[in-house]
């Protein structure tokens, strides 16, 4: 990096007022020419009935798009978002390096999420695999195919801990762990980002959203957080601090405020914590709108005001707002921003151009290449891979699965047939005619399907066993998505119970980008496989583990509870003095159970598990526990081995339970390995009243198992 400042400040010295600012100002291209509304209100016309899916892709499909390349000319626009074709981006590309004065080239970023045109199950489900080497490779292949396509930065991954099953967003993270969101994070900022940012087939990670946007007041996307400083420094920034120490070379502030102070305009999230404590020197990127927005929050005067508050907080790139662009020139004028300031946000982005290697290698692809990297085969077979291993078995009683083929199967279920739908949240750049349905995958391999209906779902009756594909479709989940209501959508729940009526048996196939509510499916269903929305190998990967091909092995990373009522729901919660139980003065509901539905860290296998053995060492710097894990069943299978651990009593009251390690393992029938984890004694320490970090003497409870609430228990003394 060091080796770029000169040039940086070669460059910062011979810029312009406007032309510094024009760094700062990310584009997105405006649509134009095919309707009287913005785009903005085209979206809300969809959402609320007023014209269909259908009528909003045809308008769509008509609008021309103004890419502003008379301010690109002029050297007002630093970057693009949006663009996602490499013949587009070198043409606005060939015009910044050899049409402006400096010919300071661009970058473009790009939301790829999980995946691009190669889409792979969506993050919530991912997660559940509890695999980085899975999430990195995933992430390298999302890099090749998208930077293929022109594109330098995503912003991904996200890694807010999410603890609420009501936020739409809950689809974008690894759930409610911090520990295992850091990992998952930290593994796709290497997959991104690579060996080096020069390499033509990388992206820039830009980790988001900074910072604790997970715990929005009510589950309601966009909405306020205040928590206190212990918490916030010990349950949400740990994914970030992972992030950025794996090398991350962009942050996006959250859209929400903290204790008051929205995160776009938050001195001590960007400069002091961000910068200052953890030494980041990578670029700010404003949330879309984000800066705008801070009028609305109540905070900034107005958008004057906003800019200038945004820019001295430390932010540096403003999205879509328009806000720096039109403010900063005249504030720098008047001396209300220093050039300091300019010149620090202007030399970040000048630093991340450099480091992709843009000044040298514009033109980091073509649409040769483009071509080639697209939908791969191998890249299907990864996405394949990966869906099977997110898939979680919530249940399978009476050995419902896996089906023998040849079975007559009934089919039932909106989301039986839908291609789209299995895309989920966030997956802009994928064609969703390119996925595999659940029937897609049954009638290709050659299964007798009687596909079941509203109207003719008696004939169920006639068949040998019933799949029920249920849940969501993808826009119930993600970005303003929030729900009040996480039970099962549309009146699916009564069909379920008239399908159950029939007598055969049943598997309930959830397609999903959050947990659902669901107690009465999972005390009446025989078998329930929590599939997420899997990616453009959905169907394949579901029938993969319906048959027994592919043996389950996932495990929930987030609670399922069973009433929203009960939201939020996380299995790392602190006791109260009067903790839930049968008694009537303790911390319950009077119509919920205590216990989730299922617990995380929950999931079953079509083999079986069975742990003794339970030791601890104390070590020099580390708890070393150990456990064995035996596969007590006729097929082989991977086991996802957690050890946890709770300190009893501290100056702070702690969690019920933490995860500490978790390793997953594969074994044989009969085969048993004893797994060792080495948990840093600093793991067990807190944050204390005055903010001071301790680790105290005390008792411990260690322990190990398949889920957070099947353990094997033993005590430690520190």
């Amino acid at each position: 990096m060091e080796r770029y400042e000169d040039r940086i400040r070669e460059l910062l010295a011979q810029m312009t007022v406007e032309e510094k600012v024009g760094q700062l100002h990310q584009c997105g291209p405006s649509l134009v020419g095919t309707f009287d509304v913005s785009f903005e209100e085209l979206l809300n016309m969809m959402f609320d009935g007023r014209i269909s899916e259908e009528e909003f892709g045809r308008i769509m499909s008509a609008a021309g798009r103004d890419f502003h390349e008379d301010d690109l000319r002029a050297g007002r626009i630093g970057s693009y978002n949006g663009v996602s074709d490499a013949a587009t981006a070198n043409r606005l590309q060939k015009i910044a390096v050899e049409e402006t004065r400096l010919g300071i080239p661009l970058f473009f970023g790009y939301d790829v999420i999980h995946g691009f045109r190669t889409v792979t199950p969506i993050p919530l489900g991912e997660s559940c695999a509890w695999d980085p080497d899975l999430w990195e490779r995933t992430a390298r292949m999302a890099a090749k195919e998208a930077s293929a396509a022109g594109i330098h930065m995503t912003f991904a991954p996200m890694v807010d801990v999410a603890r609420d099953a009501r936020w739409g967003r809950i689809s974008e993270g690894a759930g409610e762990d911090p520990d295992l969101t850091a990992a998952y994070g930290a593994a796709k900022v290497r997959g991104f980002q690579g060996t080096g940012l020069g390499a033509p087939d990388t992206l820039a990670a830009c980790v988001k959203h900074f910072a604790a946007y997970g715990a929005a007041e009510g589950g309601r996307d966009y909405n306020r957080v205040d928590m206190s400083p212990q918490r916030f420094c010990e349950e949400y920034m740990p994914p970030f601090k992972a992030c950025v120490e794996a090398g991350a070379r962009a942050v996006m502030p959250a859209f929400n405020d903290i204790s008051g102070v929205p995160c776009s305009v938050n001195k001590k999230l960007l400069t002091d914590l961000l910068r200052d404590a953890w030494g980041f020197t990578g670029v700010t990127v404003s949330d879309s709108n984000a800066v705008a927005e801070c009028v609305d929050h109540g905070y900034s005067a107005d958008r004057t005001r906003a800019a200038r508050d945004a820019i001295m907080a430390g932010m540096d790139v403003d999205m879509a707002s328009g806000v720096f662009s039109q403010e900063l020139v005249k504030l720098a004028a008047c001396g209300a921003v220093p050039m300091e300031a300019l010149d620090r946000a202007a030399g970040d982005v000048l630093r991340l151009k450099f480091e992709l290697g843009l000044f040298d290698h514009p033109y980091r692809s073509d649409t040769e290449r483009e071509a080639r990297e697209v939908m791969d085969p191998a890249y299907r077979a990864l996405a394949r891979e990966a869906a099977v291993k997110s898939m979680v078995l919530l249940k399978n009683e009476g050995d419902t699965l896996p089906l023998k083929k040849g079975l007559r199967l009934g089919v039932y279920g909106p989301l039986a047939a839908s291609r789209s739908d299995m895309l989920g949240s966030w997956a802009v750049g994928a064609d969703g005619e390119a996925c595999v349905s659940l029937l897609d995958a049954l009638e290709a391999r050659g299964e007798t399907v009687v596909r079941l209906t509203d109207e003719n779902w008696e004939q169920g009756a006639d068949c040998d066993a019933i799949i029920a594909a249920m849940g969501e479709r993808k826009e119930l989940s993600g970005e303003a998505a929030s729900r009040a209501d996480i039970g099962l959508p549309g009146g699916q729940e009564d069909m379920l119970k008239k399908l159950m009526g029939l007598g055969k048996p049943v598997t309930l196939v959830l397609f999903s980008g959050r947990p659902l509510a669901i107690p009465w499916a999972a005390e009446h269903v025989p078998a329930i496989l929590m599939a997420w929305h899997p990616g453009v190998e959905a169907g394949n990967a579901v029938a993969d583990v319906l048959f027994g091909d592919e043996n389950p092995s996932g495990k929930l990373t987030t609670t399922f509870p069973a009433a929203a009522g009960q939201c939020p729901m996380y299995y790392a919660h602190c006791n109260t003095g009067r903790p839930g139980g049968r008694g009537k003065f303790t911390s319950k509901y009077l119509d919920a159970p205590i216990e989730p539905v299922y617990p995380f860290g929950h999931g079953l296998s079509y083999t079986r598990f069975e742990y003794e053995g339970l030791h601890m060492l104390r070590g020099q710097s580390a708890l070393i526990a150990s456990v064995a894990v035996k596969n007590v069943g006729d097929r082989p299978g991977d086991e996802i081995v957690q050890c946890y651990f709770r300190d009893l009593a501290a100056k702070r009251v702690r969690p019920v339970k933490k995860l500490a390690a978790y390793e997953r393992v594969h074994l044989e029938p009969g085969e048993a390995r004893r797994l060792t984890f080495e948990i840093p004694y600093e793991k067990l320490g807190y944050y204390d009243a005055d903010m001071n970090f301790v680790i105290e003497p005390g008792d411990f409870d260690i322990f190990a198992g398949g889920s957070s609430a099947d353990c094997l228990c033993e005590r430690f003394s520190l």
